[in-house]
């Protein structure tokens, strides 16, 4: 059955809300560091996106809860579950970017998933997957230079990288600077200029960055930590 140019707009009308819905939930559950949830969820989409080989969207979805999953197991201090899941995601954005090679956000996932890895397990994730998450936020940028997200996901790279690798956060800084830029109420791009700042012991400026961030999204329960355990100088 063909749909014609109407159908195809109805049909968009009814995904697209759902898509977005499927997105904040995981965010919310990120927030309130729900690692079941997350995995209750990153398991439903891999099923879902194993049965719909052909699209990249499935794949994108599932690979970005893993690294919801990850991002809070890391919060958490498991380094074993952040590296799982990390991994898990990462073959996942592998297929989206393969069935779409034009799509920043998959790669900016990949990119993400990769980076994931390193802090996880430092040696061995530098050598397999630094290169590579790189690579891909590198291109991320590169197809959507316009994009908050892609430069916050890149800053996080730089900042988990060594210095040696290009990495550490003074690059990280400027990646967060330029996701500020193009969206001041990034809390996202807030918090990880406090994570930053705050490691280069610039405390006052890190407390600002995190409270910034509070504003936009006053339910994340990682910013509220950060910034409980940041001295005020």
């Amino acid at each position: 059955m063909r749909i014609g140019l109407n159908g195809r707009a109805w049909l968009a009308a009814l995904i697209f809300p759902v898509l977005s819905s499927a997105a904040d939930d995981l965010e919310k559950l990120r927030d309130r560091q729900d690692r079941a949830g997350l995995e209750k969820a990153a398991e439903a989409m891999q099923a879902a996106a194993e049965k719909s080989a052909n699209d990249a969207n499935g794949w994108y979805r599932a690979a970005t809860a893993y690294s919801y999953v990850a991002e809070v197991a890391t919060e958490l201090r498991d380094k074993n579950g952040a590296q799982k899941a990390a991994e898990a995601g990462v073959a996942d954005a592998d297929k989206a970017v393969a069935l779409n090679p034009k799509n920043a956000d998959y790669y900016r996932v990949l990119g993400t998933l990769c980076g994931q890895v390193i802090p996880a397990n430092p040696i061995a994730g530098i050598l397999t997957y630094g290169k590579r998450a790189k690579d891909a936020l590198d291109k991320a940028v590169e197809l959507d230079p316009k994009s908050a997200k892609a430069f916050v996901a890149h800053g996080v790279g730089y900042y988990y990288l060594p210095v040696n690798f290009g990495g550490g956060p003074d690059n990280a800084i400027k990646d967060f600077k330029q996701a500020i830029a193009l969206d001041p109420k990034s809390a996202e791009a807030w918090l990880w200029m406090g994570i930053a700042l705050k490691k280069e012991q610039h405390n006052a400026e890190a407390r600002d960055a995190f409270g910034k961030s509070l504003q936009s999204d006053p339910d994340r329960v990682w910013t509220k930590d950060q910034l409980a355990k940041t001295p005020a100088q």
